[in-house]
């Protein structure tokens, strides 16, 4: 096992995107998942999380070779080594560095729920604490969309006007959620900035005296719909308005082409994995958040 390094790295530097990039596409044609959630890879462009490569260097000149990364912040970590550099305890390794300097209620997140990462995750001192399930469903060119609601207007979202309406709403809808809730306006505006945004793919629910009462934001990436979120307001749940927004959501997918939807949900969310099984999702994969255990 040869000497591993551990850089400090801007993930705006072309080289440096360019090579994270690369790494993330290796590990998901491997893992069946992108190791890097949005919001890491966000908060590392922006430098409110560090992004932290790991290097080894050449055996035969002075060259160096990027065998995985790591984005570091926020009382979170996530990292991923090439699957090519797997098994030679460079995982352990690195992960020994990482935790060394982290605050000690770290939590850390692997997109699958894969053995190894959960024997590596016991192994540096963290437990299971979350687990969030990804569900899919395939969208039939032929299926019915449902009737409209008389009560409710479904427009588009409008870049540089409803940021911060929506905002307010997502703190309403999310308040127990620890990453979704806390978005702010300059997140949103930074999603804005992402090739897959389209304002057409981001729908508002208004009642008849115009407030806001629910959204559905899609992401459409490689050939997948992912309901990147949907919340209504807590005044009105129960309604039925998360249903329509979904049924809405769906249609704009299968009028757009898409094959395949999909959605993260927390496993201990009843109410919306029943919601989402009930339009035809079902299980396709699970994330699940490790948190460090408690010095005794």
């Amino acid at each position: 096992m040869r000497r591993l390094r551990l850089r400090v790295r801007d993930l705006n530097e072309p080289g440096v995107a360019d090579d994270f990039g690369m790494l993330e596409r290796r590990a998901q044609a491997i893992d069946g998942q992108p190791p890097f959630n949005d919001q890491a890879r966000l908060d590392a462009r922006t430098g409110s999380r560090t992004l932290i490569t790991a290097i080894v260097p050449s055996e035969e000149d002075d060259s160096e070779t990027v065998i995985g990364a790591a984005i570091l912040g926020q009382g979170e970590l996530e990292f991923t080594i090439d699957p090519e550099w797997r098994s030679y305890g460079y995982g352990d390794a690195a992960l020994s560095a990482l935790v060394g300097s982290a605050p000690p209620t770290l939590s850390a997140w692997a997109h699958g729920d894969h053995p190894a990462a959960a024997a590596l995750a016991s192994r540096h001192g963290f437990d299971r604490a979350r687990t969030l399930l990804q569900l899919r469903m395939p969208l039939e060119s032929g299926a019915v969309a449902a009737a409209p609601r008389t009560d409710l207007a479904i427009s588009p979202f409008v870049p540089g006007r409803d940021e911060g309406e929506w905002v307010a709403l997502n703190a309403l809808a999310f308040a127990d959620h620890p990453e979704q809730g806390k978005l702010t306006v300059d997140d949103v505006i930074a999603r804005e900035r992402e090739p897959w945004f389209d304002p057409a793919d981001f729908l508002l629910a208004r009642n008849t005296d115009a407030v806001l009462v629910g959204s559905i934001w899609l992401k459409v990436e490689d050939g997948i719909g992912e309901v990147y979120a949907v919340g209504v307001h807590p005044d009105h749940a129960g309604s039925g308005i998360g249903r329509t927004l979904m049924e809405a959501g769906l249609e704009r997918l299968r009028s757009s082409g898409v094959a395949t939807a999909a959605l993260y949900v927390e496993a201990d969310n009843e109410r919306a994995t029943r919601l989402y099984r009930s339009l035809g999702f079902s299980d396709h994969a699970v994330d699940v958040q490790y948190r460090r255990r408690a010095a005794r």
